[in-house]
């Protein structure tokens, strides 16, 4: 019989490029990072994500939450011949299939879903990249605006209830991507476990619930 073994790691060394991953941070285990890459505290890196720091360095600050798919990497050749790393500020959003390359996101600010931030761009701190838009190479996205579109541009200003959701997605995903990684860490045998009493709750019949007690039908009547 073969044993199919997955070798896939979800943080790995590549060459001498070591990533720096803190306790706080949550790395999904699908998710991948490799090479030279340093996660801030309390930063997530969510299901089938990918930052890869092999030809140049990645920095992503803390609360920073990097969503489901996206994808950030970084340059070492490209048309204007320049060398740059990625980096991402703190209290950043950045959307389910976003893609970062070699760019600059500066603290509090969001990209959307699907859009692409590429080489030499710098969103500034406090700005969005709407969902699907695309900040072209050496873009400037000023503080408190919104761009969107293909190649994106200045939509408007940012509400004040539009920067408060910012705030607040950096904290909601730090809380959530702690209840992620307690499930994460579980051993198989803790796992079954539970699925199995799951399956005999599903499977006790009401009088075995009124015998030791449990009223379900009172209870959902109060």
């Amino acid at each position: 019989m073969k044993i199919l073994v997955s070798r896939h790691r979800n943080v790995m060394n590549i060459m001498d490029k070591v990533p720096k991953v803190p306790k706080s941070a949550f790395v999904a285990p699908s998710a991948s990072v490799i090479g030279d890459v340093q996660l801030g505290d309390k930063s997530s890196l969510w299901y089938g994500a990918v930052v890869r720091g092999d030809v140049n360095s990645v920095k992503v600050g803390s609360m920073t939450n990097v969503q489901d798919n996206a994808v950030i990497h970084v340059a070492k050749n490209n048309l204007g011949q320049k060398v740059l790393p990625t980096l991402v500020g703190s209290n950043v959003t950045i959307g389910h299939a976003a893609v970062l390359h070699a760019c600059t996101v500066e603290d509090g600010s969001l990209i959307g879903m699907g859009a692409t931030v590429m080489d030499g761009a710098k969103v500034e701190s406090g700005a969005i990249v709407a969902a699907g838009a695309l900040v072209t190479a050496n873009t400037v996205v000023p503080s408190g605006q919104i761009w969107a579109g293909n190649p994106a541009k200045f939509l408007r200003s940012i509400t004040s209830e539009e920067s408060a959701f910012i705030a607040k997605s950096a904290v909601r995903y730090a809380d959530l991507a702690a209840e992620h990684a307690l499930e994460c860490s579980k051993s198989f045998e803790v796992v079954a476990a539970e699925a199995m009493a799951h399956e005999e709750a599903l499977e006790r019949s009401l009088d075995y619930d009124s015998h030791i007690g449990n009223h379900p039908a009172a209870s959902a009547s109060n």
